[in-house]
């Protein structure tokens, strides 16, 4: 597979929204889930999700911070994404990542309790788009 820079990873997914998320539970089962970036993609390595932080998979990526995401489009482009989650609950940072519409689940806004975000860093990210394939991998 060839290799691939994060520009031309960012160019991939720049249209880019839900994912599948999947994280390990405790028995180390996969649990996926879709998730959305909320149509921020402006992609450099991380990704950003709001979320609960007594969600299962805040428990599970607090207990396993490897996480996998796959993205796929109607004209074939598949993107997996597999890196590191953290949490992240600094107020200026989810003021930064909001945007209109997430308050249908977090009526508070940035203020909701228990809000969080989850921040996953890419250790690789491979590509298949048609005819077309590539992969980066973080220094």
């Amino acid at each position: 597979m060839r290799k691939a820079s994060i520009e031309t990873i960012a160019e991939k997914m720049k249209n880019l929204d839900f994912c599948m998320m999947t994280t390990l539970d405790e028995n180390r089962n996969f649990q996926s889930r879709p998730m959305s970036n909320n149509g921020k993609v402006d992609y450099d390595g991380d990704s950003w999700f709001f979320t609960y932080e007594d969600s299962n998979k805040v428990k599970q990526i607090k207990s396993n911070a490897h996480v996998d995401l796959i993205y796929q489009t109607d004209d074939m482009l598949y993107i997996e994404c597999s890196g590191t989650a953290s949490v992240v609950k600094d107020k200026q940072v989810l003021e930064e990542k909001w945007v209109s519409g997430l308050d249908q689940w977090f009526p508070e806004g940035v203020d909701t309790p228990g809000i969080c975000l989850l921040k996953v860093t890419a250790d690789r990210v491979v590509f298949w788009h048609k005819d077309e394939e590539g992969e980066y991998k973080a220094k």
